[in-house]
């Protein structure tokens, strides 16, 4: 046996968002934890583009926050431009986003690591597993080795990871970084199946390069609310982002060297994401597309770098110049980095448990792009959740399983590990069913409960939190007052074109009016003076939308009677009569916890689940 270093409670592979959520997921409630890193100046690195948040990738940001996470804290205090998407649009698909400063991001979440008790940061590339009764040990490149109750797996895209540009492969990781060019191995030692999948990153430009007048100005957005409860005031707007295009000669140039695009030509064997493609896989798959828009954003403040949002490209450095000069505003850019693809592996997600444990090793978590997945966000969502459990099953306690119901969360993991991805998995409003219920406002009152429940939600948290719900209460008791028919209820009423009531009524009554709003209500009246505006948007919301969360709510309800519907670990469903082969087949691979899991397996029809009912009641009975 080893010469083992040093004892923990538990160790954590990889320093990324997934890593760093996890490791002080663990910390905080008590563990004594490693956290293993490549490199110590790649902690929370914002590989890609330097922003935190997005369509769905908000609400994300937020449940983490909600569930006592660090990476809306560290988004805030970072941050240099704040905006809410979809404005436009609903409140099911309106999401925060923030373009961070890279360095400060990196910088900031690093100070927290160092400076969390039980926790310890260590430099060093793991290259090796062993389980060993009930302990794991870990070894690195330098020999040492580690033993833990419980191992949590978040690698990102760093094992056996292949930087591309053209015909020129590097065995690296992003930025130059080291790769982990061993532990794909030790993984399938212990049975691991793993995915080869493949993201890119567009050029960085040198700011004083661009022509800025040909393209239009981005601003920010004053009197915001944050990601985070934690954050006190609002976030402040440091630098502006541009809009720009391709235009006919960029399409041009990469249809006449298709040839040399190895995301094209079959040179990138990886799998990339569908919904973040290079800018030559768009110009293919949109070809009767004119221009594709483009988005040019800082990537610090103590820099003059940056970012080519919507760019990614694999072709030749030489041609990647042509490309970007052909882009409007762009004509004497200076590259200051090439844009680069990189493939990586990866496991299939399906051999976890909805807690994200391995199902044949008890004690192995994996979380963020090892399962599949891209983004920060998504990553962050994940080692949360796996931090959380290996501190669950440090203590043999019952693991946390996040329902689709819950969160956005939940439907990120319910989905890799129920149907597995064939891609780099992106969250996205549309996967959410229930999105109404799901907004970035109320993230708080959906899961910091469960956040305090595990141990991981501070007093000091906790505490903004009754407050909040207190005051949410205010507000809606004073909706329950009522106006007089006066000069001001005219007043309002003729300028929304609603018709004068009859009689005096409460502003509640008032609220439902399609065209007045709770601020045009404190406009005229002036009774919520004491409140900040996102709890009178969010108060807006709830009155607004009333009948349609009524729904979901009956919907949530309704699908709860199958997740409560448990099917026992050792059902033997190759001797199930009545169930098709094909079912048999996936839900003995899947082995869902219950009833509603197995009926979102790919190949599950809804005969089958009722037989499946059926045989398990008779099984109970």
């Amino acid at each position: 046996m080893k010469k083992i270093s040093e004892n923990y409670d538990s160790i954590v592979i990889g320093a990324g968002h997934a890593g760093c959520e996890a490791a002080l997921a663990l910390a905080r409630t008590n563990n004594k934890t490693l956290l293993l890193t490549i490199s110590l100046d790649a902690i929370a690195f914002l590989a890609c583009n330097p922003s935190i948040g997005g369509t769905a990738k908000g609400q994300l940001v937020s449940e983490v926050d909600a569930l006592g996470g660090q990476m809306g804290i560290n988004a805030d205090k970072t941050a240099i431009q704040i905006r809410m998407l979809n404005r436009g649009k609903g409140p099911a698909v309106q999401s925060l986003r923030a373009q961070s400063d890279k360095n400060a991001y990196h910088t900031e979440m690093k100070k927290v690591l160092e400076n969390e008790k039980n926790l310890t940061v260590r430099q060093g590339e793991v290259v090796d597993i062993e389980v060993v009764g009930d302990k794991k040990l870990v070894t690195t490149h330098l020999g040492l080795t580690y033993s833990a109750k419980s191992l949590v797996f978040a690698t990102g895209v760093y094992l056996k990871s292949e930087i591309i540009v053209g015909s020129v492969r590097e065995k690296t990781g992003p930025n130059g970084f080291k790769n982990a060019s061993f532990l794909s191995d030790s993984l399938k030692k212990l049975g691991i199946r793993l995915l080869r999948f493949k993201t890119g990153t567009p050029v960085r430009l040198h700011a004083r390069s661009v022509d800025y007048d040909k393209m239009e100005i981005q601003y920010g957005e004053d009197d915001i609310a944050s990601f985070s409860a934690m954050t006190e005031g609002n976030v402040k707007n440091r630098a502006v982002c541009y809009l720009t295009y391709t235009t006919p000669k960029t399409h041009e140039i990469i249809r006449q060297n298709l040839d040399k695009a190895p995301a094209i030509s079959g040179e990138i064997k990886g799998v990339g994401p569908r919904y973040c493609p290079s800018i030559e896989t768009k110009v293919v798959r949109f070809a009767d597309r004119e221009r594709h828009q483009l988005f040019l954003e800082p990537e610090a403040l103590d820099t003059q770098e940056m970012y080519l949002q919507g760019f990614s490209t694999s072709m030749p450095a030489d041609l990647q110049k042509e490309m970007v000069h052909s882009v409007i505003g762009l004509e004497n850019a200076e590259i200051m980095r090439d844009a680069y693809a990189i493939e990586y592996d990866c496991i299939d997600p399906t051999q976890l448990n909805p807690t994200l444990e391995l199902k044949t090793v008890p004690g192995l978590f994996f979380a963020g792009q090892i399962n599949g997945t891209s983004g920060y966000e998504e990553a962050a969502a994940q080692g949360i959740v796996a931090g959380i459990n290996a501190s669950m099953f440090n203590q043999g306690k019952e693991q946390l399983v996040l329902k689709r119901s819950d969160g956005y969360i939940g439907v990120l993991i319910d989905d890799i590990v129920t149907k597995g991805t064939n891609e780099p998995y992106r969250m996205m409003t549309s996967r959410a069913e229930y999105r109404l219920l799901l907004r970035q406002d109320n993230a708080d009152f959906r899961l910091t409960e469960i956040g305090r429940k595990v141990g991981l939600v501070s007093d000091e948290r906790y505490n903004k939190f009754l407050e909040k719900k207190q005051k949410i209460q205010q507000i809606e008791q004073i909706l329950q007052q009522k106006a007089k028919i006066d000069d001001k209820m005219r007043q309002l009423f003729e300028k929304t074109h609603e018709n004068l009531p009859k009689e005096n009524i409460r502003f509640y009554d008032m609220l439902k009016r399609t065209n007045i709003d709770i601020f045009q209500i404190e406009e005229e009246y002036h009774i919520f003076k004491d409140y900040d505006r996102s709890l009178l948007e969010l108060v807006n919301i709830r009155v607004k939308y009333e009948g349609y969360l009524k729904q979901q709510q009956e919907d949530i309800d309704k699908m709860l009677k199958n997740e409560n519907v448990v099917i026992p670990q050792d059902f033997d469903y190759s001797k199930a009569k009545g169930l098709r082969q094909e079912a048999q087949e996936k839900l003995s691979n899947i082995r869902p916890l219950n009833l509603g899991q197995a009926s979102r397996i790919s190949g599950v029809s809804p005969a089958d689940i009722s037989v499946l009912s059926i045989l398990i009641k008779r099984g109970n009975s």
